[in-house]
């Protein structure tokens, strides 16, 4: 039963990155390539942000919300962004549309988050005798990070990549990746500062996930609209 609650918490936290793989035209034009070195590049972003919080955090002794600490973390967390621009603009890519390159970079980028923070949990504590549904939950916010990876990917697309863009938009393009490039320290806040457990939490990402996604998207269209 336990391997059994293992297997079902892996698939609702890695599934849908293959099920978006393979249902969208990213299958067809073989992006794969792409997708793995987003993840890799993630992997080298990520050890980057470890150094800077090991370096310029300290260690605290309470779970309590510390602004000054919280801001030098989102301050840190825009080394994302850095990474993301590197894979967007510096990686070369196969001959693929600009639509399909932000979805590949988006989703390796998602997939090697899931695996760096949740593998490790999911197989030390969902094996457990005792069934519990932070697992669930955890895979359900894995889902909410792979829609706001994609959205983020598809934002910093628009600023990067696309130069014939309405100049109406710039400021909300950029108000919106500003926002989904601080969602964990809001998170955070909502955590430590608010005191929200997980199901509340988990519910928060998931709307706001949806939301940016239905932005990003609107953005993306705009963007591509012949100006008159």
């Amino acid at each position: 039963m336990t391997l059994f609650h293992f297997f079902n918490c892996a698939i609702l936290t890695f599934g849908p990155h293959a099920v978006y793989y393979s249902a969208t035209p990213l299958s067809e034009y073989d992006t794969l390539g792409t997708s793995i070195k987003a993840a890799v590049v993630y992997l080298a972003t990520a050890l980057v942000k470890l150094v800077c919080l090991a370096t310029f955090l300290k260690v605290s002794e309470s779970d309590s919300f510390d602004p000054y600490q919280e801001c030098l973390k989102a301050l840190i967390g825009f080394i994302d962004v850095a990474g993301l621009y590197f894979a967007l603009t510096q990686l070369t890519h196969r001959n693929i549309s600009q639509n399909h390159k932000f979805q590949a970079v988006g989703l390796g980028w998602a997939f090697a988050d899931s695996v760096l923070h949740r593998l490790a949990p999911l197989w030390v504590g969902a094996r457990g005798l005792e069934f519990t549904w932070d697992y669930i939950l955890q895979g359900l916010e894995a889902n909410a990070n792979l829609v706001l990876s994609i959205s983020l990917a598809a934002l910093g697309s628009l600023m990067w990549l696309r130069k014939n863009k309405p100049r109406t938009l710039i400021p909300i393009i950029y108000l919106c990746a500003g926002i989904v490039a601080t969602m964990p320290s809001i998170t955070s806040y909502m955590r430590r500062g608010l005191g929200w457990h997980l199901p509340k939490v988990v519910g928060f990402e998931l709307f706001t996930s949806l939301a940016m996604a239905l932005i990003s998207w609107q953005l993306f269209a705009a963007c591509q609209r012949p100006s008159a």
